[in-house]
């Protein structure tokens, strides 16, 4: 979770605010732990087949923290891999994988994502799994222009 939090390549669309001590990638899965308590859901391990490797994060979270584009409470799917791991589709499986989860499991009606204007790859990669862009915002406590997007469950 260090390697993966500490890169400030993977934090270039995230606010550029890379962890710098191991306690603060503890206190982040001190932070999903207390969702799957709280909301009972959370992100999961994303873990290599072939080598049983950590490759960072996927899965659906119950956001609550923020208002994100008007919405105070809603269900996101998203994903974070440390950058060895880019380029490669597992963005897009594990999100198909959690989309899938979150409409046959958790029969939620819809789910949303959202994504920095500039990152492209995760542009590209929200569009396989299925969500359809909606707008842009801006998201005034990181100071970023975000994506926004939403799938249903039909």
């Amino acid at each position: 979770m260090f390697e993966l939090d500490s890169d400030p390549e993977v934090h270039k669309y995230l606010g550029n605010k890379p962890v710098k001590q191991i306690e603060e990638s503890q206190k982040i899965l001190e932070s999903v732990i207390n969702q799957y308590k709280e909301r009972g859901i959370g992100r999961w391990a994303a873990i290599e087949k072939s080598s049983g490797d950590f490759m960072g994060w996927s899965g659906i979270k119950l956001n609550t923290e923020y208002n994100m584009n008007g919405f105070t409470k809603y269900y996101d799917v998203g994903y974070r891999l440390i950058k060895r791991y880019w380029g490669k589709g597992y963005a897009t499986e594990s999100g198909k994988a959690s989309v899938n989860y979150a409409f046959n499991i958790l029969k939620l009606p819809e789910l949303y994502a959202t994504t920095e204007i500039s990152n492209q790859a995760s542009h590209h990669a929200l569009l396989k799994i299925g969500l359809k862009y909606v707008e842009d915002f801006y998201f005034e406590p990181e100071q970023l222009t975000l994506r926004w997007y939403k799938i249903e469950n039909k």
